[in-house]
């Protein structure tokens, strides 16, 4: 099971044709590029994904989009969100069903409760299916904050309980799972914009947003990080960290497909409530990738 969080997997936007459908023929290819580039996985259904906005059939045939073009070729991790904790069983048995590999569980939208209530939601999940399972903490986003205490207190309860995707944005966090839980749990960065140092922490994996425009430049740099050569890493990242800085802002979605749609991979279209950039917004959007463009480097190897 270790080596089933190990790498980089992108938090895969959901593409959207002008009459709002999903874009199935775009996702395909689109995973397939991840694919190609060194992605170990796909983690779709995210809030990258825009899940809230897609109804339950979307949301199937999006995994058996996914399924399809992933073709075995790494894990197929979705997101498992909903308002009620039966929805969220519902789904992830639906996704077991349909061939995914894995569960990444998010506390449930909009009620944010204590300990107690948490911790049978998520249990509910983990234990609907025997696929291995991820936690999603972000407690900015979802305003729960799942402590290394708590994720020690689920491990002992669910053999399938594999890993964290740390979103705290507070690299000690990492540091606090590993010395309570060891390699219990494997450590997944779901930041951007501090990769590096979460590696350098003790991290295993990244569930990144900028791989959507920009793959073999993330898996590059994963690589670099994870293989413990930083300082060849430093010119890639730093260059690199303007734009990964647009995946911890609340108009993250909007602003990863605009980037996709400059470098080709991709197109701006969101589903409402979220609407396209303008004016200012979208002129320093802009302004950040010309830069990043003019300035792409030259991609160093790996051996």
């Amino acid at each position: 099971m270790a080596n089933f969080w190990q790498g980089v997997l992108p938090a895969l936007t959901t593409p959207f044709l002008p009459d709002g459908s999903v874009d199935h023929v775009f996702l395909a290819r689109h995973v397939d590029q991840m694919m190609h580039a060194g992605c170990t996985g796909i983690v779709p259904l995210g809030s990258l994904g825009e899940t809230a906005t897609l109804a339950v059939d979307e949301k199937r045939s999006v995994l058996q989009t996914v399924v399809q073009a992933v073709a075995g070729r790494g894990a197929v991790v979705p997101g498992v969100a909903a308002l009620a904790t039966g929805d969220a069983v519902a789904f992830a048995r639906m996704a077991q069903d349909l061939g995914c590999d894995g569960l990444m569980v998010l506390p449930p939208y909009v009620y944010s409760t204590d300990w107690r209530e948490m911790r049978a939601h998520v249990s509910a999940v983990i234990g609907a299916t025997p696929l291995p399972c991820m936690l999603y903490n972000n407690p900015l986003a979802y305003k729960t904050d799942f402590s290394a205490d708590q994720m020690a207190e689920l491990a002992t309860q669910h053999a399938n309980f594999a890993a964290v995707k740390e979103s705290s944005a507070d690299v000690r966090r990492i540091a606090a799972i590993r010395s309570l839980l060891g390699d219990r749990l494997q450590i997944l960065i779901g930041v951007d914009d501090m990769i590096v140092e979460g590696v350098a922490a003790g991290a295993t994996g990244w569930i990144a947003g900028l791989v959507n425009a920009f793959p073999r430049e993330s898996v590059l740099l994963f690589e670099l990080a994870r293989t413990g050569r930083a300082a060849e890493a430093m010119p890639l990242y730093h260059w690199f960290l303007p734009l990964l800085r647009l995946d911890v802002v609340p108009k993250f979605v909007q602003l990863i497909k605009l980037v996709q749609s400059r470098v080709d991979m991709g197109q701006v279209a969101v589903r409402a409530p979220r609407l396209l950039l303008e004016g200012a917004e979208l002129a320093q959007a802009n302004a950040v990738i010309d830069h990043a463009l003019a300035t792409r480097p030259v991609l160093p190897s790996l051996r």
